[in-house]
């Protein structure tokens, strides 16, 4: 392109050149040179143009006819003149395209300019636009939260905010001055909400401390409680000591549990020379709890449920032996290895002293132990002072009639079966009197009117039969605690006395 402009320029310089010679040679009339500037370049062009069309047509034509050569020079430089107007022209047509492009270049330059300001107010609205559509759309953490009322306004407010001017609108003026307040309010409740929170630390490190106190003090209690002990023995206040044996009394079984309570509230309403300990091992004592509360309520254990699930058809085979083959007697070796005399793990100590004696520690008469047969629910007793069963003379035939070498009731008779379970050898024995004292109530095995009606039967044996009556009266009496106690102590001292 810019070839081509240098090639129109040198032709445009030399049509100029030969227009300057052709007028200094009087070429152009002043006429057509009038009519020149006059017209348009288009024009112009456009009319040379015919003209050279018309010349090269002429001179074909006398080429074609043979005709006389003479006007060729003339038309020949006619044609150079129509070519000089045609650059003339040309250049004139340049000159105005670059004039035409300065000024679209000036106009396009202002358009931009008038563009880039309409974009950056575009922008600028949408920006605008944005904010308010976010102020308007903007949700408080606190929606339900209202300006105060007017009423509240003017009558909370302070005098420089009502008196304030912050615009010439009423509305306006008025809505400004509830924001203002509304502002006031939050600081202070923003100043409220510090010290509150000062507080609130404040309180949080005292509870802590006093947490950690409280942790600590389960074993500031327990060393208390253990530098207390020698002044509980000095003093006679054995605190601890009673407290663990109520802990323990949780664990005993209701036999022995009656006999506890009966001993213990004795003692403690008449001041009754006794002490009560409770022996054994806890653990044991806990889980023998644990399995008969499951048994009671009828929840079985797994293994008694899987015993009784594989075991099912051998047990039916078992009761059809047993009705062919006859009972076979027990011995007293197979009752203890059957578990039958199973002993529960806890037992009642009971230490007995003379009532007449000053110092109740020096002057201890016997100690007895209760025990209980859980399958037999029977409660033994026997002495701990001898382990060959001389001691037991005390107990036998406390009451008529209660030698404790047979079983008190039925049931267990029949559990044991024929077998002389409790001999002379047993330091513990099942005596009446202290299934009474444990609120075992059961039946005698004859009646005792029957008993009566066979004795008064002979007039020689009157005598005896008032006796039956009157051990009768005493015996429903045994289960009296203060009877068995002065009946211990009276037979100890007797024997003592003897010795």
């Amino acid at each position: 392109m810019e070839g081509y402009r240098l090639m129109e320029d040198s032709e445009i310089n030399e049509g100029s050149t030969l227009t300057a010679e052709r007028n200094k040679q009087g070429f152009v009339n002043s006429d057509e040179h009038r009519k020149f500037d006059e017209s348009s370049p288009y024009e112009i062009l456009q009319n040379n143009k015919v003209s050279i069309e018309n010349i090269i047509s002429e001179m074909i034509s006398i080429k074609r006819e043979g005709k006389s050569k003479s006007h060729l020079p003339e038309l020949v430089t006619q044609m150079f003149l129509h070519f000089i107007n045609l650059r003339q022209v040309n250049r004139s047509i340049l000159i105005e395209e670059e004039r035409v492009k300065m000024e679209s270049e000036r106009a396009k330059a202002l358009v931009d300019f008038t563009t880039l300001q309409l974009h950056n107010l575009m922008y600028e609205k949408s920006h605008y636009v944005k904010g308010i559509k976010a102020c308007k759309d903007f949700k408080s953490k606190y929606p339900h939260i209202e300006l105060v009322p007017e009423d509240q306004f003017f009558c909370e407010a302070p005098q420089d905010t009502k008196d304030s001017i912050l615009s010439n609108d009423i509305a306006h003026n008025l809505m400004l001055k509830r924001l203002t307040f509304e502002l006031f309010q939050r600081k202070e409740l923003c100043k409220r909400h510090e010290k509150l929170e000062q507080k609130k630390k404040i309180l949080l490190e005292t509870i802590a401390n006093r947490k950690k106190f409280l942790s600590s003090l389960p074993s500031h209690l327990k060393s208390l409680k253990k530098a207390s002990l020698p002044v509980q023995n000095q003093l006679g206040v054995l605190h601890s000591k009673k407290l663990k044996q109520h802990h323990s009394a949780e664990l005993l079984p209701p036999a022995l549990y009656v006999i506890y309570s009966q001993l213990l509230a004795q003692k403690e309403a008449f001041g009754q020379p006794i002490d009560l300990e409770i022996i054994g091992n806890l653990k044991d004592a806990q889980t023998f709890s644990c399995n008969q509360a499951h048994k009671d309520t009828g929840i079985p254990t797994n293994v008694d449920s899987s015993k009784s699930e594989d075991d099912a058809p051998d047990e039916e085979e078992d009761e059809q032996r047993r009705r062919k083959r006859p009972r076979r007697v027990q011995g007293k070796e197979s009752v203890d290895q059957a578990g039958v005399l199973l002993v529960h793990p806890l037992k009642v100590t009971l230490h007995v002293y003379d009532d007449e004696a000053s110092d109740s520690m020096s002057s201890k008469l016997i100690t007895l132990k209760f025990v209980y047969l859980v399958n037999l629910n029977v409660v033994c007793v026997g002495t701990e002072e001898s382990n060959d069963g001389s001691e037991n003379d005390i107990l036998c035939n406390l009451f008529p009639n209660d030698t404790g070498l047979e079983l008190p009731h039925q049931s267990a008779k029949l559990v044991v079966g024929d077998v002389m379970v409790f001999d002379s050898q047993r330091t513990s024995r099942p005596y009446k009197w202290a299934q009474h004292l444990a609120g075992i109530d059961f039946l005698p095995e004859v009646s005792p009117l029957l008993l009566t009606g066979r004795e008064t039967s002979d007039d020689g044996e009157a005598v005896r039969g008032e006796d039956v009556i009157s051990g009768l009266s005493l015996y429903r009496q045994q289960n009296r605690v203060q009877t068995f106690l002065q009946r211990i102590r009276s037979r100890r001292k007797a024997q003592s006395a003897l010795l």
